[in-house]
């Protein structure tokens, strides 16, 4: 449902390559299990979660933000039922937040969920990705000591300009403990190779990315969207400026001109009523 939960997934696919793999040490009384585990999650997991997220911006007053989930058939065959369960809660969420799921097929969805302002952008977008943090306190302390934690923050500030909205945004993701798979302090595979998450931006004139530390990813220009590579294992920042047309002041300033150009004309070429229908005086003898 959220950024959250690929922790859990991730979690339970250690596993069962653990349960697979103790099968085969004790069946084959293998010396080195470690090696072996960390060989069967590169080669059963490599490019499994496909997790792309864009902020589309059509001027202040409108605005997508759209999910594009594909999951790996090795994902799929592997721990199949739980990932499947993970995209169905991904769109139960979306429609309780007014957005809309199409699923184009059982591996692959796609989200889309409207906001009005960036305001309902940062609410939406922080709701929908944290939602996995209250789901996992109340699964209780036990189980979640072994799940990584993963932290997401969405910010918007808007200043109006009566023409044109400044828009800064700024995004938070700290994949720090997804950087290795590890249990019981050996390391098992690199999650750089499973996951591939991205994360877009496109808005009507273009942004500017800020760039504030060193190892902040970089965008990526692709067909007039912005759009960066995070890197699991750090923590993501991302912050960007960018202007957006309002529509309510050009609007207003539409209505404005038309009114002045109304009573410019009125006066200007078109004689005046009190002068074309006054009445002649009388003539007395």
């Amino acid at each position: 449902m959220s950024y959250a939960n690929l922790g859990n997934i991730f979690t339970k696919l250690i596993q069962r390559c653990q349960v697979v793999l103790s099968q085969l040490t004790d069946k084959n009384k293998m010396r080195k299990p470690i090696f072996l585990l960390v060989l069967v999650v590169s080669l059963l997991l490599s490019g499994c979660v496909e997790y792309d997220v864009g902020v589309n911006f059509n001027n202040a007053n409108n605005g997508q933000l759209v999910q594009h989930i594909k999951l790996g058939e090795q994902l799929t065959s592997f721990s199949g039922d739980y990932v499947y369960e993970w995209l169905n809660s991904i769109e139960r969420r979306a429609r309780k937040l007014d957005g809309r799921a199409r699923r184009i097929s059982r591996d692959e969805v796609v989200v889309t969920i409207p906001f009005s302002n960036g305001k309902e952008l940062q609410t939406k977008f922080n709701e929908f990705f944290n939602s996995g943090k209250q789901q996992t306190t109340e699964g209780g302390a036990a189980g979640n000591s072994e799940l990584p934690k993963i932290e997401s923050n969405l910010l918007v500030v808007q200043n109006n300009f009566l023409l044109a909205v400044k828009n800064e945004l700024i995004f938070d993701l700290d994949l720090r403990s997804l950087s290795l798979i590890a249990s019981r302090g050996n390391v098992l595979a690199d999650t750089g190779a499973i996951l591939d998450l991205e994360f877009g931006l496109k808005t009507p004139w273009g942004a500017k990315n800020i760039q504030r530390v060193e190892t902040a990813p970089q965008p990526e220009n692709k067909g007039g969207q912005l759009v960066w590579k995070l890197r699991p294992g750090e923590l993501n920042h991302i912050e960007v400026v960018f202007w957006l047309p309002s529509p309510l002041g050009i609007g207003a300033l539409l209505i404005t001109l038309f009114v002045w150009g109304g009573i410019y004309l009125r006066y200007t070429f078109m004689p005046d009523p009190q002068l074309q229908f006054a009445t002649k005086p009388s003539v007395t003898e």
